[in-house]
This record gives C-alpha cells, structure tokens and sequence, in this order.
C-alpha cells in the first residue's frame, strides 16, 4: 500500500496521461489530485479516473501537498507533479527502493520528451542533466518518495518556492537514492523564452532556499562550476553547450536576484511545455 498525492494547478492537457499511467498499480494506492487554484478541467478530468480530488482556490503547490497529505493515511508517500508522468511499476520500484536500510528518500531517472523543443533549449539541457548535483540530487524529477522517517522531515510543509530542492536538502547522500529502474518523463520548455522564465523561477526559489538550509545548519547542493570544467575536458565538443548553459545561468541568476530585490512571488510559468 502507498499514497500517491498530485498538486495541479492547471494541469488539465497533462493529468489525464499521468492518471492512466498509474491505472494498472491504483488498487494498490491512495491516489489524490488536489487542485488548487484552477481556471480550468483539470479536477474534472482527474474525476473521470476515478481518483479522489480535493479543491482549493489557493494556488499553492506546497497548500496542495499539505492538503493531500491530510488526505491519506498510507505509507510509503510519493509527490508527483501533475505536468509529469510515471508509471505504476516505476512508482513500485521506488517503494521497493524504501525498504533498503537507511534510506528515506528516493526519487526516478529522469527521461526528457525532446519533441518540438528548440535547439538552444537541448543545449542546455544535455549539460544540465550531466552535472553532479543534478544526477545524483533528487531535485528536478517531479517525483520524490518518502518512507514514514522522511515524512517526518519535511511535514511541516514550509512555503517555499523550491518545494524539491527544499524536500532534497532534508536527506544526506546517505539517506537518499536515484532509483535506476524507475524512470519519470518529463517535458521540458519549449522556446527558450520559457526556459529563461523557468531558470528565473529556479535561481529566485533555489536561493531562498539554499539561504534557509545554511541558517538552519543543514547542508546545501554543490556548486556547479568543477562539475562542468569536467565535462568540457572530458569531451571539448561540449564546449558550444556549455557556453549556452553558462550564459543562460548568469542570465537567470541575475534577474532572479533582482526579483528577490523587488519582492517578486508571481509563480513564471512555463506553459510551451504543456502544449
């Protein structure tokens, strides 16, 4: 038995193709989408599956999860964003991956669905996926799985923009797996307009959190610079890439510290990916 708890927020061209992936394991799984703040079908179409649908008109993901989590009584726990699809098998692996000794966190291998997206936008991501933190963290997966000791870590459901970085900063290296057989796709931005609003959102949301994590003496995500010095030596073709990588980073980082300055807590929205 697991729960599995969806926060959507205008998620209704994408939660119905989640919703049938985990069909063939729901008997074995609380299943609950929470809406929240929705103008459109998304709890509608999350009814037609027959799962169990909470409405909020509060559009917060972290409300969401703190809603669902109410809603369930079942352990393991799996987050799982409604723009995202994973599988009933994959989510088995992950619960079979909780039971090794120590571990309370785990979360799936990544799979990008590349169709349609602009060139720049691969670029940055074929040197975004292979740095360090970001293959080895559980962050940016959609999909973090906790038993009832990593639930206890980050129950408290803090309001934090970065909710995955925040979950993943709760766990040591130790404590936390990349499950191999258990994959997750995820669909990118399409434009590199949008991929520039969502590197804001990330650089904006990862600060606060990172500052948070070294106030409260617990430990931050590595720098990414030796990481991908690495990659460029390992293989120079790599260097266009990189370039890109590097200057969309500054770019990001610089504006996200400009709308930390100004007071900025307007959610960038990458829609291209859900189209």
């Amino acid at each position: 038995m697991s729960a599995i708890i969806i926060p959507a927020h205008n998620e209704e061209r994408g939660i119905g193709r989640l919703l049938d992936a985990l069909a063939p394991g729901a008997p074995d799984a609380e299943i609950v989408v929470v809406a929240n703040g929705c103008t459109d079908r998304t709890a509608a179409v999350a009814r037609e599956r027959g799962v169990l649908v909470l409405e909020t008109p509060v559009p917060s993901k972290i409300h969401a999860l703190a809603l669902g989590d109410r809603a369930v009584s079942a352990f393991p726990r799996i987050y799982v964003d409604g723009d995202v699809v994973i599988g009933a098998a994959d989510i088995q692996a992950l619960c079979a991956a909780l039971t090794q000794p120590g571990v309370h966190a785990v979360g799936p291998t990544r799979r990008f669905d590349m169709t349609g997206v602009a060139r720049s936008v691969r670029l940055f991501y074929s040197v975004w996926q292979d740095l360090d933190a970001v293959r080895d963290e559980l962050f940016g997966r959609g999909v973090i799985a906790v038993d009832e000791v990593g639930h206890q870590r980050i129950a408290d459901w803090a309001e934090v923009m970065s909710d995955d970085l925040h979950v993943a900063l709760s766990f040591s290296p130790e404590e936390r797996r990349v499950v191999s057989d258990a994959f997750v796709t995820i669909w990118p931005p399409k434009t590199y307009a949008d991929l520039l609003r969502r590197r804001v959102r990330a650089m904006h949301g990862n600060r606060t959190v990172q500052e948070r994590a070294v106030a409260a003496g617990r430990r931050r995500v590595a720098g990414s610079g030796a990481s991908l010095l690495r990659l460029v030596t390992q293989d120079p073709r790599r260097l266009w890439a990189s370039a890109v990588f590097v200057a969309t980073a500054v770019w990001a980082k610089a504006r996200g510290r400009l709308h930390a300055a100004q007071g900025r807590t307007v959610w960038l929205r990458d829609e291209s990916s859900r189209s």
